[in-house]
């Protein structure tokens, strides 16, 4: 093995190691076929023993590809974003492409356009996961795969742009049901704008209807913490009796929790709380918050299989798969108080 002493080992010693020409040892790298399996394994024998790393640079030149892939996320103090990274990097990683991962609210506040920061990087694609503004990717010359139910200006939308995202909207709803089906009838939702938190709404507004009851909202902004235990004090301000609350996702969830708490109220014995996204947050023994699982690695799993499709076909059609979402039930919601 190469210590800091020594000279990287180069494609050529491999090859004078192994025996046999620098093309072959290219084709080798490159898993191509018709290479005998006694020269194959000469090949990578010498690479193991010589602890050969191959160029990337020099590779993105041979193929004109970087096997690079931008991912741009909405927030990183939000961390829906890990399970999603996991899927994603569960399918790009055997391919053989690097993620790189920009936080649109931390670019933006700098002063720099993400997207064309990953265009810098000569990225192969780009997996948008935060809403943008419109017009943003109108001229983005790479493949663009959307995780997540984004809103897309009309000049974005007239793009092939793939879209996979969990079901939102049943999210909404399954979380609005599970309360209503405990006997909870003063049901309020804390709102965030975005795509996800668009669809969680009506989901949410659509299961109070069909039960016969008036939605209740608060929020409609940011979807932090702070924007959630804001939202929960102006509806408790508004809405005292209120027995359950349905957040746009689990960070807003752990701000209703702060508020419930200065005002004396117990959850889940004074008021029941869902969350979602199902995120690490969600899962803590001291929160055991009930959430609707968006199933984040699996939309990240499937954004990388119709990324490395657009690859390879970047003339096919727009593709759009919607995911099924599940509640997971803990230890913030019950039965209301009697």
């Amino acid at each position: 093995m190469p210590t800091d002493a020594t000279p990287r080992p180069t494609i050529y010693d491999v090859a004078q190691r192994a025996g046999v020409s620098k093309s072959l040892v290219s084709l080798v790298l490159r898993d191509a076929p018709h290479v005998s399996e006694a020269r194959r394994d000469a090949v990578l024998a010498a690479i193991d023993e010589l602890g050969y790393r191959p160029s990337r640079a020099a590779s993105a030149l041979a193929s004109q590809r970087t096997r690079t892939v931008g991912v741009l996320i909405d927030d990183f103090h939000n961390p829906w974003f890990v399970e999603l990274l996991a899927g994603l990097r569960s399918v790009l990683d055997p391919a053989g492409y690097t993620a790189s991962v920009a936080d649109l609210a931390l670019e933006t506040a700098s002063g720099r356009k993400p997207v064309d920061g990953f265009l810098a990087q000569h990225v192969d694609a780009i997996v948008i996961a935060a809403d943008l503004a419109p017009g943003t990717l109108e001229r983005v010359g790479v493949p663009i795969v959307v995780a997540g139910l984004r809103e897309l200006g009309a000049r974005d939308a007239g793009r092939a742009v793939d879209v996979v995202a969990g079901d939102d909207e049943l999210g909404g709803r399954l979380a609005t049901e599970h309360l209503l089906r405990l006997g909870h009838t003063r049901v309020a939702h804390l709102a965030g704008h975005s795509g996800p938190g668009d669809a969680r709404r009506r989901g949410y507004e659509s299961a109070m209807l069909a039960a016969g009851l008036e939605p209740i909202t608060t929020g409609g902004g940011a979807t932090t913490e702070a924007a959630g235990y804001s939202a929960a004090c102006a509806l408790l301000e508004a809405h005292p009796h209120v027995t359950g609350i349905v957040a746009a996702n689990d960070v807003m969830a752990v701000g209703a929790l702060a508020a419930l708490r200065e005002r004396g109220l117990s959850v889940p014995a004074d008021v029941s709380v869902v969350g979602h996204d199902d995120s690490p947050l969600a899962a803590y023994r001291y929160l055991a918050l009930t959430s609707v699982d968006g199933h984040s690695a699996d939309v990240g799993a499937a954004a990388a299989r119709a990324l490395l499709r657009r690859l390879d076909s970047p003339d096919a059609p727009a593709h759009r798969e919607l995911l099924a979402l599940d509640l997971v039930v803990r230890g913030s919601t019950a039965p209301p108080p009697t």
